[in-house]
């Protein structure tokens, strides 16, 4: 009998949810492919999202742009969905620094990589779970559109035991091994085996637990899961099924069977490179595939083997590989969160890897086939979706085009409103925005202001502090603990207006702030697009005097759009609050010494007192970890490595303090 996907939780539908959730699961049933959810910030878009999983009953991919946002998703729909299977599925990359070489300085720079093991675990279970049941939530980032075994292949990779099975202890050492478990009789973890007389015990790769394979008269007498620690017994089984180690498994006679294709394909490289006088590239080429070849022929395994999966996965040349959306069955439905940044972050994820291992086939590093190593084209990754929902505040017009309907959800549960909007002359802001900073300042409130460069801020900052205006500026230059400080000492009042470039920041959540003033909102440009526009406007939702003033001599197309946008919404809201009789409140939020610094800690994490550090919380560690991560690949994605390898250092020293001294 199927598990059904059944929703927990204290809390039913309110507002515009009902409405919303009717519209999608209409629209599912419609066999509509896409669909748009516009629900601003506080709307409780994932609520929707989960009463919408329940309704249809369809295995779900909910795909988010960041680590981050998606480690906060699987929180929540792990509580909402506690008798499901809720996986999380993100690189499992601690440090990543990718094979490249940077022609100009003659430079090559070997793959460097650090697996975090538990989110390896993860992924492995994330799979596993795809393959034996239905109730399956996963929530990703963008790293489910890069390559993974075919699901046949892989598949035919799992090892299954059962009671009376007749076999021999190095039978299943060797099986287990032809898996990529390591035997270690005394490191006991994730990935390994070992070996006590006739007991077989393996630690499964996606597993908390280990298995326990008793073995008498050369047959297997009883199969048991167990607690590692403590060795207690938690389950008896029939049978039992051992999935991969490694996410790329070979098999000695796939190897010898595509051995000698990527041979052919080598003859042809050094022939290619010696007909254009290239012999540096043809030696080279040919020296790093035989050593490649020679170690998969012997070990069946290689440094970069995943160079090499075009073969091994039985693809043709530009075919597009094989990911985790292949584990899905067909009728899947995905969420895309955030569409508005997630969908363009999709889009780009092949532009870069493509030229970069271009370069590295260019030189006589990789062969040609090394280039259907990669993500999913954009093309590609739409083909794959069923059926799907974008979720956000800010759709783009992509989204709109794509969805064949848009459901809204503008109604929030505290019944906070959108904030009023005015336009005022850009010829006299600064003298403006100096009156409209002292009337807040009066009542104790805060202000936003939003510049379009650095210099601007600085500028401003301290002409408004010599005006008498308490004010300070914030921008990417300033370093993480003191922008942790400028903003607790804003909600703190220490002073009144802070400036900056772009506040569109995850984390700035200010309920203090009544006014965000838009300097020079008719610079048609990114900064002040329709949608950064509307974002900005909601930095000031949370209090219930919330107004935006946008200064500009000429209304531009996007501030026209934004105004209008956020006037609907608003006239939606104060509509349903005065049907309903709700009174809005300002949102109540402590000021905390911690204010989001274990969710946006980054450059400067060495500065932490050992005191901060101990009062983080288990979650709270782990999402600090997580953003000094991304801050990690972001570096080594722009090639600045040793900044990258400093930070994976310093997250090594933070974890083994920090797992020290919780300890005692």
């Amino acid at each position: 009998m199927e598990t059904k996907f059944k929703l927990v939780s204290d809390f039913k539908p309110t507002g515009d949810q009902p409405e919303a959730i009717e519209k999608l699961v209409e629209g599912i049933e419609k066999n509509y492919k896409f669909q748009t959810l516009l629900g601003v910030t506080g709307s409780g878009k994932t609520f929707t999202m989960a009463n919408v999983i329940e309704k249809i009953q369809k295995p779900t991919l909910v795909l988010s742009h960041n680590k981050t946002l998606a480690a906060q998703l699987y929180a929540e729909f792990k509580r909402f969905f506690p008798e499901n299977a809720v996986h999380y599925f993100v690189s499992y990359y601690d440090y990543y620094r990718p094979e490249a070489y940077i022609p100009q300085y003659d430079l090559h720079i070997d793959k460097t990589a650090d697996i975090n093991e538990d989110i390896a675990r993860l992924r492995h279970a994330t799979v596993r779970a795809l393959l034996e049941r239905k109730d399956v939530i996963v929530v990703a980032s963008v790293s489910c559109i890069y390559g993974w075994d075919s699901p046949e292949e892989y598949k035919e990779q799992l090892l299954t035991v059962k009671i009376g099975q007749k076999i021999l202890r190095n039978t299943l050492a060797v099986n287990l091994a032809r898996l990529q478990y390591e035997r270690n009789d005394f490191d006991f973890r994730n990935g390994r085996f070992r070996l006590k007389g006739d007991v077989v015990e393996v630690f499964p790769k996606e597993s908390e637990t280990a298995i326990r394979l008793e073995l008498f008269d050369d047959g297997i007498d009883s199969i048991t899961e167990f607690d590692p620690l403590t060795r207690d017994i938690i389950k008896k089984y029939s049978s039992y099924t051992f999935f991969p180690a490694s996410q790329f498994i070979t098999t000695a006679e796939r190897i010898h069977k595509y051995a000698n294709e990527i041979r052919k394909e080598l003859a042809q490289r050094i022939e290619f490179f010696r007909q254009k006088q290239k012999l540096v590239e043809a030696q080279r080429i040919e020296e790093r595939t035989n050593y490649d070849l020679e170690m998969l022929e012997n070990v069946g395994y290689c440094a970069g083997i995943e160079n090499y999966s075009r073969y091994f996965s039985g693809r043709q040349p530009g075919e597009e590989p094989y990911t985790l959306l292949n584990f899905f069955p067909k009728d899947f439905f995905m969420i895309i969160d955030e569409s508005h940044i997630t969908l363009p972050q999709t889009r780009g994820m092949y532009g870069g890897d493509h030229q970069r291992k271009l370069t590295l086939v260019k030189y006589g590093f990789r062969l040609p086939s090394a280039l259907d190593n990669r993500p999913l084209r954009f093309d590609e990754f739409l083909k794959h979706i069923n059926q799907c929902i974008f979720a956000s505040a800010t759709p783009s017009k992509n989204e709109i085009d794509y969805s064949s309907q848009v459901a809204e959800q503008l109604i929030r549960p505290t019944g906070l409103v959108d904030p009023e909007v005015e336009v005022h002359s850009a010829t006299s802001q600064i003298n403006s925005l100096i009156k409209e900073v002292q009337k807040r300042a009066k009542k104790r409130e805060r202000v936003l202001v939003t510049t379009l460069t650095k210099k601007f801020a600085e500028d401003l900052a301290m002409f408004l502090t010599e005006k008498g205006i308490k004010a300070k500026y914030l921008h990417s230059d300033i370093k993480t603990l003191e922008r942790v400080k400028i903003l607790k000492s804003l909600r703190e009042g220490s002073f009144d207006c802070l400036v900056g470039v772009n506040l569109l920041r995850e984390g700035l959540d200010l309920p203090e702030v009544s006014l965000v003033a838009i300097l020079d909102a008719d610079k048609e440009g990114f900064l002040r697009s329709e949608v950064s526009l509307i974002q900005t406007m909601g930095r000031t939702a949370r209090n219930v005097s919330g107004k935006v003033i946008m200064y500009a001599d000429n209304i531009t197309v996007s501030m026209k759009k934004a105004i209008k946008e956020t006037d609907r919404r608003r006239k939606k809201q104060i509509a349903y609050n005065t049907k309903h009789n709700i009174t809005p409140k300002t949102i109540r939020k402590a000021i905390s010494d911690l204010i989001d610094l274990p969710w946006k800690s980054k450059k400067e994490i060495e500065k932490i007192g050992d005191k901060t550090l101990l009062s983080l919380s288990t979650e709270q560690f782990s999402a600090l970890i997580t953003e000094l991560e991304e801050e990690m690949h972001l570096k080594a994605d722009i090639l600045e490595f040793e900044e990258a390898a400093r930070i994976r250092d310093k997250i090594g020293e933070l974890t083994k303090f920090y797992k020290k001294r919780r300890k005692k």
